[in-house]
């Protein structure tokens, strides 16, 4: 079974919740000893890996995780809401379970 080599956050400064995502991706690599790579409105690596709405667009933040064969798996769009707030807990989960291949 391949093995998450890296996260991967797709945003920019202006994306909702944004800098708050990259600090969770970037502690989660930390703590499980993988690489981090930060990605600046890369819509081509949106277009062939990411989340798409149904006119063919891509939302912005957006996390992945790369493993060791190479393939990379889309995590999470934007972060979850819990009734009318953000569930910072809830996205922390789904990388969680994403690099533990869960």
């Amino acid at each position: 079974m391949a093995k998450a080599k890296k996260i991967i956050i797709v945003g920019a400064s202006w994306a909702p919740f944004y800098s708050k995502l990259k600090k969770i991706c970037k502690e989660i690599a930390e703590e499980k000893g993988l690489e981090f790579e930060e990605k600046i409105e890369d819509y081509m690596f949106l277009m062939k890996y990411g989340e798409k709405d149904e006119l063919g667009g891509a939302d912005i933040p957006q996390v992945f995780v790369e493993f060791d064969d190479g393939t990379i798996k889309h995590v999470l769009t934007k972060v979850p809401v819990a009734g009318s707030t953000p569930d910072f807990e809830a996205a922390k989960k789904a990388i969680l379970d994403a690099v533990e291949g869960q």
